[in-house]
C-alpha cells in the first residue's frame, strides 16, 4: 500500500522495498527523496509531497527547536534532534522521521535506543524507544499524525507523544503520556502541562507579530 498525498509530483518507490527491512536499506540510499515525507506504517509506505506552510507548520516548529533545545543542552539531558532523524522501531514496524525527538541520557546509556550508521559513515538513524516525539498536524497528515503515529508510538514504547496543531485556531497542544492501554492526554495544572519526561511544564501560547502572522511561544515553568 501506498499513500501519495500530492498527486502532482511522484515518488518512485523501487520494488524490493516490501517491509521494514527493505525500507531502512531504500531510505540510507543514494536514491532515496530529499523532500517530501515519507514513512514506512505497519506494511504500507506513506508519503506526503505537500510543503510544510510557514506560519501553522513552520513557525511552530522552529519555537519548539529553540526553546527545547535550549532546555535539553543546559540540563546536559540527551539529545534532542530536529526533523530529518530517521526513527526505526521493529515492533512497531514503522521508519520515518518526526518532527522532532528526545532522547536521554539514561535511555542511552541503558540502550533503549541504538544508533544506526550510515553505509558512507556517521550515524542516520536511531532504532529503539527515545523519551519523546513531536508531531505537528499539517492538512496531509492528520490521519498519520493523530491516529496511525499515536497507535504506533506507544507500540513502540516511546513514553511522551507532544502533538501541536496550529491549523486553526485556538491552538492545540497536547501532552500524551503513555499508560497500560494507549496515550492519554495530560491534564492541565494552572494552564500548563506537565511532562514527566523533561520534568517541567510547558504552555504554548500564540499571538501576533508586528506584520500581523501568527507567531508562537512555548513558555517552561518548574
Amino acid at each position: 500500500m501506498i499513500t501519495v498525498i500530492n498527486e502532482t509530483q511522484q515518488v518512485r518507490i523501487p520494488q524490493w522495498v516490501v517491509d521494514l527491512e527493505s525500507f531502512r536499506r531504500w531510505a540510507d540510499a543514494a536514491d532515496f527523496p530529499e523532500e517530501g515525507r515519507i514513512w514506512y506504517l505497519k506494511g504500507g509506505v506513506w508519503i506526503d509531497l505537500s510543503k510544510e506552510q510557514i506560519f501553522t507548520h513552520l513557525a511552530v516548529k522552529r519555537e519548539f527547536f529553540y526553546v527545547l533545545t535550549g532546555l535539553v543542552k543546559a540540563g546536559d539531558l540527551g539529545l534532542f534532534l530536529p526533523d530529518g532523524l530517521l526513527l526505526s522501531n521493529v515492533e512497531a514496524d514503522i521508519s520515518g522521521k518526526p518532527d522532532a525527538t528526545f532522547v536521554s541520557n539514561t535511555s542511552l546509556r541503558e540502550k533503549r535506543v541504538r544508533l544506526v550508521e550510515g553505509w558512507d559513515g556517521g550515524f542516520v538513524e536511531m532504532e529503539g524507544s527515545p523519551d519523546m516525539v513531536l508531531e505537528i498536524v499539517s492538512a496531509g497528515s492528520v490521519r498519520k499524525d493523530t491516529v496511525l503515529l499515536r497507535q504506533a508510538y506507544f507500540e513502540a514504547g516511546i513514553r511522551e507523544y507532544w502533538l501541536v496543531d496550529a491549523r486553526q485556531g485556538p491552538i492545540r497542544f497536547d501532552i500524551l503520556r503513555r499508560s497500560a492501554k494507549g496515550y492519554i492526554a495530560t491534564r492541565k495544572r494552572d494552564g500548563r502541562l506537565p511532562s514527566a519526561v523533561f520534568g517541567k511544564s510547558f504552555r504554548l501560547d500564540q499571538s501576533t507579530n508586528a506584520l500581523g502572522h501568527p507567531d508562537y511561544t512555548l513558555a517552561i515553568s518548574t
